[in-house]
């Protein structure tokens, strides 16, 4: 396993990876952190999964996400991956989308410990998580420093490999396409997030755009987001711990 493998990039989507390694018809997915839903409804709509658990942690986008009412096949429920409220063995799919590092360094382990739990024999953890490096990350590390979390959440990958709680299927490294039309777009999706405080002062404020602009053309601001896939499986069997 890599925290990151530059030689091996491809170019693509989420939704089109999701697609590829994750055989979705007829499974119950648990999305852990879904924040506004986008993808969500994606699966959802597009493809023939039976039942979508979507949970999110900030309270203020779980009671947004509450008012969704044409997804059927979808349940919105609050709560972080540390503390998953389904029964043992019950879920196909755990999808985490960039969403580990959220998690509390020292709670990490156990998030990964409750989605073995919540795993049917065989069934499949995709977490996926960004990697620290190109333009869009020195933007973001100005004012929200990732790299120590980034780090902590790919060791706690590896360590639930190592002990046996899961077992490594395919690890997927890619690039995909991100854009925002103007300086009130990024400000709106990343700066002004709910569930974090990012206590920006003015000059710091003035620093951030100033980076992003330097990324603006005609018709908006676009940047390569590289990301690696971990793509877990739990054992039929696992062995106890000595």
């Amino acid at each position: 396993m890599q925290i990151d493998n530059p030689g091996h990039y491809r170019t693509s989507i989420e939704l089109d990876v999701m697609a590829e390694l994750l055989p979705l018809e007829g499974a119950r997915v648990l999305e852990l952190g879904c924040g506004r839903a986008w993808m969500t409804r994606h699966l959802a709509e597009n493809h023939a999964v039976e039942q979508i658990i979507a949970t999110e942690v900030d309270h203020i986008q779980h009671e947004k996400n509450l008012t969704i009412d044409d997804l059927p096949n979808v349940i919105f429920v609050v709560g972080g991956a540390e503390s998953i409220a389904q029964p043992d063995a019950g879920i196909d799919i755990v999808l985490m989308l960039k969403s580990l590092h959220h998690v509390p360094v020292d709670l990490m382990q156990r998030a990964l410990s409750e989605i073995s739990r919540v795993l049917k024999p065989g069934g499949l953890a995709y977490i996926s998580e960004p990697l620290y490096r190109g333009d869009f990350n020195e933007i973001l590390s100005l004012f929200n420093d990732e790299k120590i979390v980034r780090i902590a959440a790919f060791e706690a990958i590896k360590d639930a490999v190592e002990s046996g709680m899961l077992e490594s299927a395919d690890e997927y490294f890619f690039e995909s396409p991100g854009h925002f039309a103007d300086w009130d777009d990024f400000e709106q999706r990343i700066i002004n997030v709910t569930h974090t405080d990012h206590a920006i002062d003015a000059d710091l404020y003035a620093k951030i755009k100033s980076a992003f602009m330097q990324h603006m053309e005609t018709d908006g601001a676009h940047f390569m987001r590289p990301s690696r896939v971990n793509l877990l499986h739990k054992p039929q069997s696992q062995r106890l711990p000595i």
